[in-house]
């Protein structure tokens, strides 16, 4: 992925107003981020912690979501992640975004499966101990784990979207 700055970031939001995109709090370390592991940049928001939001970039141009989550309070849940096919010990959580355009203001949203901390590139890539048992054991090779998690991200946000 390439470096993003908190402009382009704010400018790639489809489910939220111009205005929220203005208020949502932007991650301060952009420029520590590992840009070239990063399939998507994903985090919470540290004043609100039932949100979330994600942004990648598809097809040439940079998408952005909010999310709804749950507080991470209780025992984190050991499922399996939607992206990245990982069952990481600290937990996926169910995250629900609001639909771009008219359905969104209906009330209308599209939930997944996602890591709660929303890790999945550096899980895949071994650059984050996902714990004991939290990967499965394939025989392909992490590029094609990279595919396959960048098109459940696609098919997701394209359910935003559409």
């Amino acid at each position: 992925m390439k470096p993003l700055t908190e402009t382009e970031i704010r400018a790639a939001f489809v489910n939220c107003s111009k205005g929220e995109a203005k208020r949502l709090s932007v991650p301060h370390d952009l420029r520590e981020q590992p840009w070239d592991d990063l399939d998507y940049l994903g985090w919470r928001d540290p004043q609100s912690p039932v949100r979330a939001y994600l942004v990648t970039e598809l097809d040439g141009r940079n998408q952005a979501v909010v999310l709804r989550c749950p507080s991470s309070t209780g025992q984190p849940r050991r499922t399996l992640c939607s992206m990245c096919l990982t069952s990481p010990v600290s937990g996926v959580s169910l995250m629900v975004a609001p639909k771009a355009g008219a359905a969104g203001k209906q009330g209308n949203s599209v939930g997944t499966y996602v890591c709660s901390d929303l890790a999945c590139s550096l899980y895949l890539r071994g650059l984050k101990d996902a714990g004991p048992g939290a990967r499965l054991n394939e025989s392909i090779a992490v590029e094609a784990k990279v595919e396959r998690t960048v098109a459940n991200l696609a098919a997701f946000l394209a359910k935003v979207t559409g």
